[in-house]
């Protein structure tokens, strides 16, 4: 059990580390672009915005998939699971925390399964939040 928290201690501090540097990037964008849009009097409903909106989705979900994928090579990597098409789909059920069956996963990894259940909920959580955040401000220029 001491092995598992310490693999999830890990990755739980890994993927919160990729998730806020992500934003971090995110929010730099749209800042600059939320300047210039206002230096050139864009208006909310264009094609430019609407492009930064996709953007920001965009840059969410590759965030989200690239700490799913690293959850997935880890279950792969131990043997937690048969192959990488079961270690990502397991992964993403795990991350959203849907969770339908741990049949998937070794029993002396499930503790790992789960905790990754809890970040990515947590880390789902913290992008609706940055969303709406950068969807207020982008819409009050």
């Amino acid at each position: 059990m001491y092995i598992q928290l310490v693999v999830s201690t890990v990755m739980v501090l890994l993927t919160v580390g990729i998730h806020g540097a992500g934003l971090i990037l995110l929010r730099r964008v749209l800042r600059d672009e939320a300047l210039e849009e206002r230096m050139q009097h864009v208006p909310e409903l264009s094609l430019r915005t609407l492009s930064v909106t996709l953007t920001l989705v965009i840059g969410l979900f590759v965030l989200h998939g690239m700490e799913i994928w690293l959850y997935a090579f880890l279950f792969h990597w131990l043997g937690a699971v048969s192959d990488l098409e079961t270690a990502v789909y397991f992964s993403t059920i795990s991350y959203a925390g849907i969770g339908y069956d741990d049949s998937y996963i070794t029993s002396t990894w499930r503790l790992v399964s789960a905790i990754e259940g809890i970040n990515g909920l947590l880390l789902l959580g913290w992008s609706t939040a940055f969303f709406v955040t950068m969807a207020a401000r982008l819409a009050r220029k």
